[in-house]
């Protein structure tokens, strides 16, 4: 992780270097601490309007939801959601610690004010809980959710503490995203914390998601998302034509509804034709797909327009309706924040950019009276930061290759989607990307002379799977693994390999998941030896 941060360093201060794209930026304290309001208050009220399709079908007519309620009440101020609270909890971090803020001392602010109330943010807090530290809980090796958009939901703030400067936002998201995701997960906080950044130097949506996405390396699948959508609008294809074809492409390889990948391309979709408009953006992100993160993409897509036209940009009767006040008690899992929220969010807005001018003076700003002069920057590439489900197993037990694992979707975003491929502990949970092809785990090995396979297998409960396994050709074991119960079902099995001692076995353990009658779950598996 060290060596990372380093590289993002080395990167920041080597686009530093280069020839700028643009002049110097010029900004008004005020001017400055207005679009930062913006942000704040641009993501609440897009939650607000957005979130009657969040996992659920889009709008098929305009909306506008004047006036705005919560949980079936009017508003009378903004309530507390994971989509802000996280940052929340990050500016009195950058508070008490400064701008020299660890992700560890981040995912301690997390413990205190109890953080994490779904997807990949409550798998963060509960390995928080039980001593995993920050960057550790938001890793693939802990984290069963860390492709999905925690990170990206939390990265605003980011790119309000870098006004014109993406790289460092970029690199401040990469870093502090990593308490609730990786890869996919924190690519997607990376992009979004620099589209903000950029957001005030243009006015133009389509040249910062143009600049934004360099900022990704091309390996990235978020990346290539988000280059579909610009491939596709400049071969003049309409709105409804690149979300169906982003979902097409992307949504079926990660099928949890919260995915970062698909919901950023459908995010950048909306922000691409809305053209810096809210409502038009709002409206085109409800209508965009289907079973996405609506309420998410939109808060994304606000947050942009506030960093590049201020709360100008917002309707002044929804912004009313808030009275500058955020409260909230508790959210979903979490029953009680520590302490409970009570703030003013314009008070919010001069807390973040007291910490922005800050990280402006720490990157070389100058101060004129009251206006921040900023030294241009070019979005630099941060280096690949990439995780294949395969990996797994250096954690869980080497010797064994995973083939043709799923995403899958459980735990993300709807419920009763099929497994999803991950570890617990000792456990290695799975499930087929490719429900035909199935899944396995194979091993080559030469065997001893009294050779066995031994093996724990489980099922989820109410769930079932089909294991075959295989030694070269031969099928040594069928049989279907399954859970009638509440509870998890576990198997101990042993196989008899004698037949093939002293000999080089290609080992074969194939989960299938078309059981009949039976409703398709996750294959678990522990202790697996070879003597």
């Amino acid at each position: 992780m060290k060596k990372f941060a380093a590289a993002l360093t080395l990167v920041s201060l080597l686009a530093s270097a280069v020839a700028p794209v643009r002049a110097e930026l010029s900004l008004a304290r005020a001017d400055y601490v207005d679009r930062v309001q913006a942000i704040w208050t641009g993501q609440i009220i897009a939650v607000l309007v957005v979130i009657q399709f969040e996992h659920k079908t889009a709008s098929v007519i305009p909306i506008e939801n004047l006036p705005m309620k919560w949980q079936g009440k009017p508003v009378t101020v903004a309530p507390v959601d994971d989509d802000w609270y996280y940052e929340m909890a990050a500016v009195r971090a950058f508070e008490k610690h400064g701008i020299g803020l660890t992700v560890e001392q981040l995912g301690q602010q997390w413990l205190e004010n109890r953080c994490g109330s779904w997807g990949s943010s409550e798998q963060a807090r509960l390995n928080l809980a039980k001593g995993i530290k920050a960057p550790d809980c938001g890793h693939p090796r802990y984290n069963k959710l860390w492709f999905t958009l925690g990170p990206q939901f939390s990265s605003d703030l980011y790119g309000a503490l870098a006004p014109g400067l993406p790289n460092i936002a970029g690199r401040l998201a990469r870093e502090f995203g990593h308490i609730n995701g990786f890869a996919e997960g924190t690519d997607g906080a990376v992009f979004t914390a620099a589209m903000i950044s950029l957001g005030f130097t243009t006015q133009d949506p389509q040249a910062v998601i143009r600049q934004a996405v360099t900022i990704l390396h091309p390996s990235s699948p978020y990346r290539q998302s988000i280059e579909q959508v610009i491939t596709l609008a400049d071969a003049g294809k309409s709105f409804e034509e690149i979300v169906t074809a982003v979902e097409d492409r992307w949504h079926a390889e990660y099928p949890a509804t919260n995915n970062a990948v698909s919901n950023g391309g459908l995010t950048a979709a909306g922000l691409w034709f809305g053209r810096g408009d809210f409502w038009t953006t709002m409206n085109l992100i409800a209508r965009a797909a289907d079973f996405s993160d609506a309420d998410c993409n939109g808060a994304n897509a606000a947050s942009v327009i506030g960093a590049m036209h201020g709360m100008k940009a917002l309707p002044a009767a929804l912004v009313a309706q808030f009275h500058d006040r955020i409260v909230g008690q508790g959210m979903g899992s979490v029953k009680e924040f520590t302490p409970p929220v009570d703030e003013s969010i314009s008070e919010l807005a001069r807390r973040t950019a007291a910490i922005g001018a800050k990280i402006l003076a720490a990157e070389h700003a100058t101060v004129t009276g009251e206006r921040f002069l900023i030294p241009a920057q070019t979005v630099a590439t941060q280096p690949a930061e990439r995780f294949v489900l395969a990996d797994l197993t250096r954690y869980w037990n080497p010797d064994w290759i995973l083939d043709r694992a799923g995403f899958g979707g459980a735990g993300g975003g709807m419920a009763g989607i099929r497994g999803i491929t991950h570890l617990e502990g000792d456990i290695l949970a799975t499930y087929p990307r490719d429900e035909v092809r199935a899944c396995l785990l194979r091993r080559t090995a030469k065997l001893g002379a009294k050779p066995r396979l031994t093996f724990e297998a489980g099922s989820e409960p109410g769930r079932a799977w089909e294991l075959t396994v295989y030694a070269d050709n031969t099928v040594l074991l069928k049989d279907v693994i399954s859970s009638n119960s509440s509870e998890r079902t576990w198997r101990s099995l042993d196989v008899d390999l004698k037949a093939f001692a002293g000999r080089d076995v290609t080992l074969r353990l194939y989960q299938r998941v078309f059981v009949p009658n039976r409703t398709a779950g996750n294959a678990l598996w522990r202790n697996v030896r070879l003597e």
